[in-house]
Formats: C-alpha cells, structure tokens, sequence
C-alpha cells in the first residue's frame, strides 16, 4: 500500500482566503478526533500501492490504538530510511475514484525516496500508516483535509502528518470536485514529510 510528521500545508491561503479557512477548522478539528477513535469501518482501500503481487489493501490494525491526544513513547526501529519497511492501512473517508491515484502516487513517490512499502500483514513491517480524509466544499472551493497517524507494529503512535490541498474550483462539491492531481499532491506531501520526519529521528 502506498503513502504521512505533521504534514505542511499543501495550499497556503491568501489574505482572501482566510475566512474559508476559518470555517475549515472545525471541521479540521472534527476529522483529527476521527483519526483519534478505533474500529471505523468507512475504511477505502489503498490499492496498488505496496509492490507485491497482491493488488488489495492492508487490514486495518487490531491493536489497541493510542488514547486521543497522546502519542507513544515507543522509539522508532533503529536503522536508516532504506531499512525501514511502510504499510499503509484502508484510508477512512475517501471514495473509490480519489483513492486509486493517491495509492499509485505513494508508491512512485515511496520508491523515488528510497522507501519500502510492503502489503498487508508484512511480518517485517516497522511502520503502520493509518490515513483519515475528510473533502469539504465552501463558495465552489473544495479543500482535501487529510490526517495520517504513523504507528509502531504495536499500533502506539509514534507520529501525526496533517494537512490540507486545494482542489481546482468549480467542478462540483465533495470528492466528486477531487481531481487525481489533487491526490497526487497528497501523496507527494505525505511521503515527504515522511521521509522528513524519519531523517530528523535519526540525527
């Protein structure tokens, strides 16, 4: 399964867009607490995104979560990027048509940054992603806000990537004005920042 450190905007807002992105944050805030419960069952599956022949997604993770608003002490597996191996769990939130280019894009990303992705039930998985998706439309401008929680084989967290991009305005409301650039952004970002995140954690 493919491609999220706390994740840097994706679109920053003018002085124009600033009130739209005010009426974002309690939405902002509500998918963060989604992100934060176990056992949703919206999951959409990131396919293609590890490179096995298996084309389905991971099962989400049975281990018990770490409580909102707190992340693990667990350190991060020893070793640099190149050794550590990436399962991405179904996506909550997205829709069958935005999830496939968001997989495809993680794994070309992934491999371009020198990042394994391995599927489903990997043995050899040392991190977990789980990614929360929430499109909202205001004055025919649609945002994609995304949450990813970076989880230990154990399911502590260990890290939150959270973020925002704008879709091209004026094609329709939800994930129907989503276009497959707009994911493929999402999925550049998040593999970024992820890289970013494991590069600090080992200096």
């Amino acid at each position: 399964m493919n491609a999220v450190k706390r994740v840097s905007q994706g679109t920053t807002p003018g002085a124009e867009g600033q009130d739209s992105v005010r009426r974002l944050l309690p939405a902002i805030a509500g998918l963060i607490a989604v992100a934060a419960l176990a056992g949703c069952n919206t999951a959409s599956t990131l396919n293609s995104a590890a490179p096995s022949s298996a084309e389905s997604a991971a099962s989400p993770s049975t281990a018990t979560p770490t409580p909102p608003g707190q992340t693990a002490t667990a350190a991060l597996p020893v070793g640099d990027i190149s050794s550590q191996r990436v399962q991405f769990a179904p996506t909550v939130g997205t829709t069958a048509e935005s999830v496939g280019p968001l997989s495809k894009e993680l794994s070309a990303r992934a491999k371009a940054r020198g990042l394994t992705l391995v599927p489903a039930s990997d043995p050899s998985t040392t991190l977990l992603m789980k990614g929360y998706f929430s499109a909202l439309t205001d004055n025919s401008q649609t945002t994609v806000i995304y949450v990813w929680d970076v989880l230990d084989p154990a399911g502590n967290r260990l890290h939150r990537i959270e973020g925002q991009q704008k879709a091209p305005p004026g094609k329709g409301e939800g994930f129907a004005a989503v276009t497959e650039g707009t994911m493929k952004t999402i999925a550049d970002q998040t593999i970024d920042q992820l890289v970013n995140w494991l590069s600090a954690k080992k200096t």
